[in-house]
Formats: C-alpha cells, sequence, structure tokens
C-alpha cells in the first residue's frame, strides 16, 4: 500500500506515525512545510519520498504535490493526524479521488453546531447549542436556555478559545473579544455541569476497533485557566470491568456511525453529571498532549502501529492489556518568566520512581510558556500503576510537592 502522510516532521511525534506505517509494511510518502534536510537519517528511512510545500492547510498546493505523486504511482491512502490538517486534507482527499474521511465528516467534526445538531438528530445526548453571527441571536439563545453559557469559535480544537459567560455583562464582554478576533459566527452551548473526560478510538470501517477513556482532573476549562492548578488526565484500566462504561462506549459507536467516519482515529469529550452522560465534541484525528503515549505505557502496546495496521491492513491485531493505568500531572511556575529551578523531585523518585513512565523537567534558563498552552507546556510527570486510584493518588502527591521556579 502506498500512503501519503502529511506533514511526517512536526510535532515531535509526528514521526511515530511515519514509522509505524513503514512497519506495518506500507511505502510512505511524506508530504509537508519542513525541509527534507533538518530529517534525521531515522525518519528518512521511513519515507519512500517527501514533498515540500508552502503550507499544509494551502489546498491548491496539496492538490499539486498529491497528483505529482499519483503521475508516479497508485496511492492508496492520504492521512493526516493534526487537528489544523483535517479538513485541507479531506479536501484534497476528494479532489484526487483517494478513499478516507470525507469533506463532509470532516466538517461536522470541526463545526460544532452541526456536530451537535447532526448528533441530536441521531439520538445522541449533547448540550443544546446553536451557530450565532450576531449579539442580538447570543442574547435570544441565552434568554432561551438561561446563564451560564459556554462560547466556543465554531471550529477550535480542545479548550482553545472557549469562554464561559455568567450573564449579559459578561456575554457582551465575550462577543466583543471574538468580535475583536474577526469571527463571524461562533458556536454558543448550554453549560453542562458534571466531570469532564475523554473517549478514544481507532475505527476501523465504520467499527471500533480499539478504545480508551480517559478522566480530566479538574475539567478542561479551570485547568486551561487557572495557574496554581496541577491539572492531571488519566487513562483507565477499568473500560473493560466496569460497567459504567457501556453507556460511553455505545455512545461513541453512535457517534461514528452519525457522523459517517470510517476508518480513523478518533478524540471525543464528554461530561457526566446530573443530566446524565452528555456528548461535548469530536475530532477525526488522535488526541493530543502525549495521550497515546500513555495509553502505550498502560497497554503494552505501540497504538502508532495499531492505527497503521487500521490503515494499511484494515484491521488491528494487537490487544490493549488493561495492565495500568496511566497519566500525566502538569507541572506550572507561579510566574511566566524563565524556569530558575526545582524543589521535591528526589524525594518523589525515592518515593515513587518505580511508577514513573517519564517526566520532563525544562532545566533552568527555559522560557516558561503560558497556562494556556497546555499539560506539556513546561514541566510534566507521567506515571502508570495496575490501581486507578492509587495513580491518581499518585499523581495528586506530585502536583503539590514537586515545585516549578521561574523567575
Amino acid at each position: 500500500m502506498n500512503v501519503v502522510f502529511v506533514e511526517p516532521f512536526f510535532p515531535r511525534n509526528q514521526r511515530e506515525f511515519a514509522r509505524a506505517l513503514a512497519e506495518a509494511g506500507a511505502t510512505v510518502i511524506g508530504i509537508g512545510e519542513y525541509s527534507v534536510d533538518g530529517f534525521d537519517d531515522q525518519l528518512k528511512g521511513w519515507l519512500y519520498h517527501y514533498e515540500q510545500v508552502p503550507s499544509v492547510t494551502d489546498v491548491e498546493a496539496m492538490t499539486r504535490a498529491v497528483r505529482w505523486v499519483q503521475d508516479k504511482l497508485w496511492v492508496d491512502r492520504l492521512e493526516a493526524t493534526v487537528e489544523a490538517h483535517i479538513m485541507s486534507t479531506a479536501q484534497v482527499r476528494e479532489a484526487c479521488t483517494i478513499p478516507g474521511t470525507s469533506v463532509h465528516t470532516a466538517w461536522l467534526c470541526r463545526d460544532k453546531p452541526s456536530m451537535k445538531e447532526a448528533l441530536r438528530a441521531a439520538g445522541v445526548p449533547t448540550a443544546l447549542s446553536a451557530a450565532v453571527s450576531s449579539a442580538a441571536a447570543a442574547h435570544e439563545f441565552a434568554a432561551q436556555v438561561g446563564f451560564p453559557l459556554i462560547l466556543k469559535p465554531r471550529s477550535g480544537a480542545g479548550a482553545s478559545g472557549t469562554v464561559r459567560v455568567d450573564s449579559d455583562v459578561e456575554l457582551d464582554q465575550a462577543l466583543g473579544t471574538f468580535g475583536g478576533q474577526g469571527a463571524g459566527s461562533i458556536a454558543v452551548e448550554e453549560f453542562v455541569e458534571g466531570h469532564e473526560g475523554f473517549y478514544d478510538t481507532i475505527a476501523v470501517d465504520g467499527q471500533v476497533a480499539m478504545d480508551f477513556a480517559s478522566h480530566y482532573y479538574p475539567n478542561v476549562l479551570e485547568a486551561m485557566r487557572t495557574r496554581w492548578i496541577s491539572p492531571e488526565f488519566i487513562s483507565t484500566n477499568r473500560i473493560d470491568t466496569a460497567p459504567e462504561y457501556g453507556e460511553l462506549r455505545e455512545m461513541g459507536r453512535r457517534v461514528i456511525a452519525a457522523l459517517g467516519i470510517g476508518t480513523s482515529a478518533t478524540h471525543m469529550e464528554w461530561f457526566f453529571g446530573p443530566k446524565g452522560l452528555k456528548f461535548s465534541e469530536i475530532g477525526c484525528r488522535p488526541p493530543g498532549v502525549g495521550a497515546w503515549d500513555l495509553y502505550s505505557a498502560g497497554n503494552d502496546l505501540d497504538l502508532y502501529r495499531a492505527w497503521a495496521d487500521a490503515i494499511v491492513h484494515a484491521g488491528v491485531f494487537s490487544v490493549p492489556s488493561r495492565r495500568f493505568a496511566s497519566g500525566i500531572v502538569a507541572l506550572r511556575p507561579p510566574q511566566d518568566g524563565t524556569i530558575s529551578g526545582y524543589s521535591g523531585v528526589d524525594e518523589l523518585q525515592q518515593q515513587f520512581g518505580e511508577w514513573v513512565i517519564d517526566a520532563h523537567l525544562p532545566s533552568p534558563g527555559t522560557p516558561t510558556q503560558g497556562v494556556e498552552a497546555g499539560y506539556m507546556a513546561n514541566a510534566y510527570v507521567r506515571m502508570r500503576h495496575p490501581d486507578y486510584d492509587v495513580l491518581r493518588d499518585m499523581l495528586d502527591t506530585v502536583g503539590r510537592t514537586l515545585r516549578v521556579y521561574a523567575s
């Protein structure tokens, strides 16, 4: 099979998809924005050929590059794994008549109001939502649904650009911010109270072939806005044994069917609270923030290879062991600037060292990144343990004990 893979060089874990495709037996042709001169020999060895384009979101440039490849050999698949690349890749896929995720499905997985309208029609429980293009429409929605409300870019990923508003005054302030950013239309949603998590799958021909469930502590919006919190997410190893996950799995299957997803990785977010289980949103791609590395470490498998097998062989041949729960705790400095040092590292290594997967502690002098940059922006520790509750306690302890200083 000949697979064109979009952007094998950046971000860093993109190389793992190229590696896995090559190991699965594919001839891998890379297309990306970076010069091949910056690739190491290992990455070059996984690629049969590489085409550089000015931008992988430039549909015309990408179409020309893919058609140039098609003039040389048959292209079986065109794959992208980064949210910002999904729509342009789908457009090129259809222009070049290559099988895979359609433009319609890619659009439904990015445009939040349309996504939720389609899912409500399929009976999937979601928050009330609408696309609004005026302040009057936003206030009309608020009058019907009530505060608090959530405002989002229509095609944003994760918590990026998401705002909670609790009054008409805050609504007007948020609308002014979106307007200043040039947004002509935004998504406005009912605020759903409850615990937040995510459900990730590899689907083959519309069926879930492998899945994982994870939990956020605290919910993402709070975690990405509050500096003192050391947020965590933890992948459970109880998905096969705790019956409560059955409802989540059924919801995931219905979402995949309703949106027309065929063979692809998916990343879904959900809430569970007083109103029961509610679907939040989906990406037709793998999750970010190293989640697949956690799943691999917790389940004695190479998830990148499982994905590649789904693409190349239309099947997944490994089975998650569910031997460990695995998670990450993000560690933030009390202020922005440059990293100046740490405390608590040796103590925690002695206490929990056998359960540590890895840790990222940037050296003193490294510039900090803002809280909104996410779980892997500054320092973090990743761990695993056979008992989910024990792992959560350990990650809590790391978050309280390991201090990052900046000046």
